[in-house]
Formats: structure tokens, sequence, C-alpha cells
């Protein structure tokens, strides 16, 4: 089965990281992916066109920031938080942090639908 490219985590660039962290939709789904479970792209609730979803989430599994699985038709994702927090020490808890203390990406969530909403 066909799996998405990831980087490497010694691939993972700040430069791309902050670019990924330039739009708050992103920011809010980091914020969501924060609790560290898989979540299925389905799962994801967000103020945009599905279409404009996924290019989102490609952005944040460009960037390092996610893992995307896929399983049949389905994908899911999931934070890289060791990856990141070993390359990037305090980089993510600081980015949550901002993002909850400024309320950044706040209307991003899970599906009311969702099984573990």
């Amino acid at each position: 089965m066909r799996q998405a490219p990831h980087p490497d985590p010694d691939q993972i660039s700040l430069v791309a990281l902050m670019g990924a962290f330039s739009d708050p939709i992103r920011v809010g789904l980091v914020r969501v992916l924060a609790d560290g479970r898989e979540r299925g792209w389905g799962e994801l609730d967000a103020p945009v066109a599905k279409s404009t979803l996924s290019h989102h989430l490609r952005v944040l599994r460009d960037a390092g920031v996610t893992r995307t699985r896929m399983e049949g038709t389905r994908c899911f994702v999931t934070l890289r938080r060791g990856d990141l927090d070993s390359r990037f020490p305090g980089l993510i808890g600081a980015v949550l942090h901002a993002a909850d203390r400024d309320d950044i990406g706040a209307y991003v969530g899970l599906s009311s639908t969702s099984p573990t909403a």
C-alpha cells in the first residue's frame, strides 16, 4: 500500500516548521493533535473546505510536524511530538502555550460525529 512521504527527523528544518505554524488553521490542528492520539481525517473539524483541510494537513506532514498513515481509503494523522522535541527541544511546547494563551486556532476541533469526540 502506498504511504505518504515524511521527512526523516534530522531533515526537519526550522524554516519549514515556522512556515507550517504560520497559519491559524494549522496551529489549531496541532492543538487538536497535541493529545498524542491518532486521528482520522474525518474526525477533524475546521471551518474550511475538505480540499483546503487536506492542503493544511499536507503542509504539516511535509514540514515534519505530523505523520500520516493510510489504511485503505482512510487516512490517519498524528503529531510527531517525539521527533520534534528531539530536534527542537521546547518548540512545540512553546507553540502550544502561545496558541492556548492567544486562542489561536481554537475553532479547529473534532467532529461532533466522531466516536472519540
